[in-house]
């Protein structure tokens, strides 16, 4: 969860903290936007409690091709 998406991603396709170095993320592929940041963090642990089925599930439906969103919100 962010407040600036934006540098956020940067932030990972730079390979900067912990979870994006480690794990080497740094292509976009699924976000969601939220009204409240209460919202956003029920949501993230929503997310966090479910399978790793259902998150590619989730991006699988609302991105089948996997393609880097990186480009659709530095517009």
């Amino acid at each position: 969860m962010t407040s600036d998406l934006v540098r956020r991603v940067w932030q990972h396709r730079e390979g900067q903290g912990g979870f994006a170095a480690r794990y080497d993320c740094r292509v976009l592929v699924w976000f969601e936007q939220h009204a409240t940041m209460e919202y956003a963090i029920l949501r993230e642990k929503q997310l966090k409690a479910g399978s790793r089925a259902r998150k590619v599930a989730l991006i699988e439906r609302e991105n089948p091709l996997w393609r880097d969103l990186w480009p659709e919100i530095t517009r």
